[in-house]
C-alpha cells in the first residue's frame, strides 16, 4: 500500500498520464474471478458488463480465471455460452475455482477453449497466459513444470528479434501464493515484461513481482467493497499503462498509471529458509521430472509407479532410472496400484488401465463415467476405487467390475479396508462405510450441513476395530462409532487447534496425528470418549492447508507441507529429529517400502527418506 500512494503520488505529478493517452493506444479489457452459477446474480451482471463491453473501445477480452464456482461441466458450458455473445476476441485462462474443484479432473476448459493457457500478438506487444493451479486438492498455487517451459521457449522466439513487449497474465499475483513463483519471475525477467495482470484477490491493487509492474484486478462482483459489479480497462501506449475501473453503468475511474519499464535485471533467487542435516538418516532426491506430480508413488521393492501432469505413466528403478513410460490424454492424479505382475491406472480421461507391471505392456483398457482423481487401493484379489459420483470394487486379476454405488460428487482420498468394511469420503459432504463383498451402505454420517466443500472429501479416515476419526476443511476432528455411524465425540479444540485434511495414526492405533493450519503436529488421543490431547509438537511449517498424510514408521512421525519440507518427529519424546527442505511445492504423501520412505512433490521430484 506505502508504493501504491508512492505511485499515486508520482502519477499526480506527471498530470498527462490522467489526463492523456496516445492515439495509438491498445485497448482491453479484463474480466476476472466472475464466479458465474447458472441462474446466480453475477451471471446476470456479466451479461450486463458484456453489452458495455461489446460498445467499448478494447480489442478484445482476457478472463483471468474463476469462471466459475466449482468447475463443474454445467457451469463451465453456461459460462462459455455468455462470453460467446461478445463481439470480440476473448482469451481465457482458468483459477483455483476451476483447478481445484473440476469435474473433468480441469479437462473441459481445454476441450471448449482449446487449452488452459494461450499467447498471441498485436503489432508491439505479446501477451501470454498460463495456468497455476492448485490442482485437483488444496494447495498453493503452482506453474506446471511444462508451462515454465513453455513460456520461456514461446518468449524467445517471439521476442528475441522483433523487439515486442511482453504482457503476462495468470490467476494468482507473482508472490507467495505461488510456490515455485520465482522460477515464474525468472522467466519474465529474461524479457521486456511491461506488466503482469492477475486476480484471485477481488481487490484493484497495484504491487511489484519482482522488478515487473503488476495488476490485481478487480472480480466481477464487489459489492462487499462497495464497488458495484464490473471490470477493468487497460490501456496501453507507447511509454505509458492506464488501468481503469469500470463500474457497470457508471463512468470508468482511473486507478493507476505508470510508465513502461521493460529492462529487468537477471532474477536474482531468495533462498529459502535452510536446516541442519538430518543425523542418522539418509535423504537423497532420487528422480526429477520434467512435468509436475500430483500423484502419489506405488512402490514395491524394485520400482516406483507415478502419473505426471502431462498425461504420463512411468516407471524408475529404485536409483530413478526410467524403465518405461505410457501416455494417456489427461494429467493423472491418482496414484497407481500395484499387484505382483500388474500396475492398475485410473485416469483422468475416464478409463482403468491394466499394464504388465514390468513393461507398460497394455493388458485391459477399461472406459469408465468421469475422471478418476482418487487413491484406489488393492486388498486381496480385489481393487477399491473411487471416481466422480462413484465408488467401485473392481476385480484386479480379471478387470472386471464387481460392484458400483453411487455419490453425489467426488471419491477422492485413498479408502480404508478393514476386515468386511469399506470407509471412503466424497465431496458430497458424506462419509461412507460399506460391505467389502457388496457394497451394500452400513451407515454414512455427515457433519449437519450440506455444505459439500466443508466435508471429509479428500481426508483418509483413521479406522480403528471400533472407531472411525476423520478431519476436515469445517476445521473439526470426528470420532465415529464404527458399527453404528454415529458421533462419539466431535470438537474444532475450542478454535485453538485448527485441522483440515491431514491425517495419520500412531503404530498402536490409539492416538490420531493431525497436521494443524499452523504447521504444528496434533496427537489426541482417540480411545476416550471425550477429546483429550497427547501432545501438540510446533513443526514450524506456519500456515498450512495440504492434505498430505502423516505417517508413523520405526518411531518416527513423518509430516509433509504445502512448500516442499519434511519434517520427522520422535513419537516417544515428541521432539522435532530434522526438517529437511525438498523444494517449494507440495508434498503429495508418504509411501512405506524396503524399510524405507518414499514421496512426491509437485515440482517433479521423488525423495527417498531411511532411517540408518
Amino acid at each position: 500500500m506505502k508504493f501504491q500512494k508512492s505511485i499515486l503520488r508520482n502519477i499526480a505529478t506527471t498530470a498527462c498520464l490522467f489526463y492523456a493517452t496516445s492515439l495509438s493506444a491498445l485497448d482491453f479489457t479484463v474480466l476476472s474471478d466472475i464466479h458465474v452459477i447458472p441462474g446466480n446474480e453475477n451471471e446476470r451482471q456479466l451479461y450486463q458488463a458484456i453489452q458495455e463491453i461489446n460498445q467499448n473501445d478494447s480489442e478484445f477480452v482476457i478472463v483471468s480465471g474463476d469462471l466459475s464456482n466449482e468447475g463443474s461441466d454445467e457451469q463451465l458450458h453456461n459460462v462459455k455460452k455468455i462470453l460467446d455473445t461478445l463481439t470480440k476476441p476473448v482469451y481465457v485462462i482458468p483459477g483455483n475455482h476451476e483447478d481445484t474443484w473440476s469435474q473433468s479432473a480441469m479437462k473441459t476448459i481445454s476441450d471448449i477453449w482449446t487449452s488452459d493457457r494461450f499467447v498471441f500478438e498485436t503489432d508491439s506487444l505479446v501477451f501470454i497466459g498460463i495456468n497455476c493451479g492448485p490442482y485437483m486438492k488444496m494447495g498453493d498455487g503452482h506453474i506446471k513444470q511444462e508451462d515454465l517451459i513453455w513460456l520461456d521457449t514461446e518468449l524467445a522466439r517471439r521476442c528475441n528479434t522483433s523487439g515486442k513487449k511482453v504482457v503476462s497474465v495468470n490467476h494468482y499475483p507473482i508472490k507467495e501464493d505461488l510456490d515455485n513463483y520465482q522460477d515464474y519471475l525468472n522467466i519474465l525477467h529474461k524479457y521486456p515484461t511491461i506488466v503482469h495482470i492477475c486476480g484471485h484477490y477481488h481487490v484493484s491493487r497495484y504491487y511489484k513481482g519482482g522488478d515487473i509492474d503488476a495488476i490485481i484486478c478487480r472480480a466481477l462482483d464487489m459489492t462487499k467493497k462497495n464497488d458495484g459489479y464490473g471490470y477493468t480497462n487497460f490501456s496501453i501506449t507507447q511509454d505509458s499503462v492506464f488501468v481503469n475501473n469500470k463500474t457497470i453503468g457508471q463512468p470508468e475511474r482511473r486507478e493507476f498509471a505508470f510508465y513502461i519499464h521493460d529492462q529487468h535485471p537477471a532474477y536474482e533467487y531468495i533462498e529459502p529458509e535452510k536446516f541442519p542435516e538430518a543425523e542418522g538418516f539418509s535423504i537423497r532426491k532420487i528422480y526429477q521430472d520434467n512435468a509436475s506430480i500430483f500423484t502419489r508413488l506405488a512402490v514395491d521393492k524394485d520400482r516406483i509407479i507415478f502419473g505426471n501432469s502431462l498425461g504420463l505413466v512411468k516407471s524408475i528403478d529404485m536409483d530413478g532410472n526410467e524403465q518405461w513410460s505410457i501416455r494417456t490424454q489427461a494429467s493423472l492424479f491418482s496414484r497407481p496400484a500395484l499387484t505382483d505382475s500388474t500396475v492398475i491406472i485410473p485416469t483422468a480421461d475416464k478409463r482403468i488401465l491394466w499394464l504388465d507391471k514390468e513393461n507398460g505392456q497394455m493388458l485391459h483398457d477399461k472406459t469408465s463415467e468421469g475422471p478418476y482423481v482418487a487413491d484406489g487401493l488393492i486388498v486381496g484379489d480385489r481393487l477399491y476405487q473411487g471416481g466422480y459420483k462413484k465408488f467401485e470394487c473392481w476385480n484386479a486379476a480379471s478387470a472386471e467390475l464387481v460392484w458400483k454405488i453411487d455419490a453425489n460428487n467426488y471419491c477422492q482420498a485413498e479408502p480404508v479396508i478393514d476386515g468386511d468394511d469399506v470407509v471412503f469420503g466424497a465431496w458430497d459432504s458424506y462419509l461412507r462405510c460399506v460391505n467389502r463383498t457388496t457394497g451394500e451402505l452400513k451407515w454414512k454420517w455427515n457433519n449437519g450441513r450440506e455444505v459439500t466443500l466443508l466435508g471429509p472429501g479428500n481426508c483418509v479416515p483413521m479406522v480403528t476395530p471400533t472407531r472411525v476419526i476423520v478431519v476436515a476443511p469445517d476445521r473439526y476432528m470426528t470420532v465415529i462409532d464404527r458399527q453404528t455411524g454415529k458421533e462419539i465425540w466431535r470438537t474444532n479444540f475450542d478454535g485453538k487447534y485448527k485441522v483440515r485434511e491431514s491425517l495419520g495414526a500412531s503404530a498402536d492405533g490409539k492416538i490420531a496425528y493431525a497436521k494443524t493450519m499452523d504447521g504444528q503436529l496434533l496427537a489426541v488421543n482417540i480411545t476416550k470418549n471425550t477429546p483429550e490431547i497427547a501432545f501438540v509438537v510446533d513443526a514450524g511449517l506456519g500456515y498450512e492447508h495440504a492434505p498430505c498424510i502423516v505417517k508413523e514408521f520405526e518411531g518416527v512421525i513423518y509430516m509433509g507441507s504445502r512448500q516442499g519440507v519434511v519434517v520427522a518427529v520422535d513419537a516417544a519424546t515428541q521432539k522435532v529429529l530434522w526438517q529437511h527442505r525438498c523444494g517449494t511445492s507440495e508434498v503429495n504423501g508418504f509411501e512405506l517400502q524396503n524399510g524405507k520412505i518414499y514421496a512426491s512433490l509437485t515440482e517433479g521430484a521423488i525423495w527417498e527418506f531411511d532411517k540408518l
